[in-house]
């Protein structure tokens, strides 16, 4: 099993979301997050005044899948989510252990 890891730009959300449900992705959580790459933030102008916007407002979604599931993940992730210009986000993949469906005590794969 895999936990998928995929910081995103915010108006991207609703077409991964569509593109992992038509993988038959049924879960994920999203988190809105802060934070700075290569962008390192941009400068406003408010009300004539400008200052300086250092973390810029991402998505991070969390995902559990399947090992059989992680190619074809990370590419509607990447496909759906890409603007091709900086700040498109990254996607992280890790190891996962151990999953447990509290409900149910289902574990592995059925908890998924």
């Amino acid at each position: 099993m895999k936990l998928v890891t995929a910081v995103i730009k915010p108006f991207k959300l609703d077409d991964v979301r569509t593109a992992l449900s038509e993988l038959g992705i049924r879960g994920m959580t999203v988190e809105e997050v802060k934070g700075f790459g290569r962008q390192k933030g941009h400068t406003e102008l408010y009300r004539g005044a400008e200052y300086a916007v250092d973390f810029l407002p991402k998505v991070k979604l969390t995902i559990a899948i399947d090992d059989a599931q992680l190619d074809a993940v990370i590419e509607a992730i990447t496909n759906s989510a890409v603007t091709h210009k900086i700040g498109d986000g990254k996607i992280f993949v890790q190891s996962l252990d151990q999953v447990i469906r509290i409900r149910t005590g289902e574990t592995g794969n059925e908890a998924l």
